[in-house]
């Protein structure tokens, strides 16, 4: 189990370093070609690569706010509820989260393949490639989202969640 956590805690820092790397190159792709654009220079891959990029970055930047319990959540419905009635509700919200992200898969997952003869207008690649940052952010989630349930199931149990934890949030 230990290496099981060793693995994921690794695989959230190897994403972490790729949304700000992409995060870096979106943003100096863009800047560039603006910069270019005054020269009247036109680099017509630039704004596919940006594309590129923006999608990768967002949902990995997506599944690490909601790893992280940085998402924007509404507790005003729950807060004056007795404790435990708030993590079943929350386990439950965990249930209908985990249908959806499992939707998003799935049909992720046929849509990339679809995409996969689709090429982007100045790239010799695959349009499946931003389609797959929606695949395995959203299968990464599950992960989280099946973490944070079992977290919950914990604390409602009676039991200590922080010594099994292997994620945040």
């Amino acid at each position: 189990m230990n290496f099981i956590r060793n693995v994921y805690k690794y695989f959230c820092k190897v994403e972490v370093a790729l949304c700000c790397i992409g995060f870096l190159g979106l943003v100096s792709m863009v800047f560039l070609s603006a910069f270019l654009r005054f020269f009247r220079v036109s680099m017509a891959w630039n704004i596919d690569m940006a594309m590129l990029l923006l999608a990768w970055t967002a949902f990995l930047g997506a599944d690490i706010a909601y790893r992280s319990g940085r998402f924007v959540g509404v507790d005003i419905v729950v807060r004056g509820l007795p404790q435990k009635l708030q993590w079943v509700i929350q386990i439950f919200v965990f249930l209908v989260i985990l249908a959806a992200l499992g939707i998003i898969v799935y049909f992720g997952f046929r849509l990339a393949h679809f995409d996969r003869l689709r090429r982007f207008q100045s790239l010799p690649i695959p349009f499946s490639i931003v389609t797959l940052s929606i695949v395995l952010a959203s299968a990464s989630m599950v992960i989280s989202t099946l973490i944070k349930i079992k977290e919950r199931l914990f604390l409602l149990f009676g039991k200590n969640p922080d010594s099994q934890s292997i994620a945040g949030g």
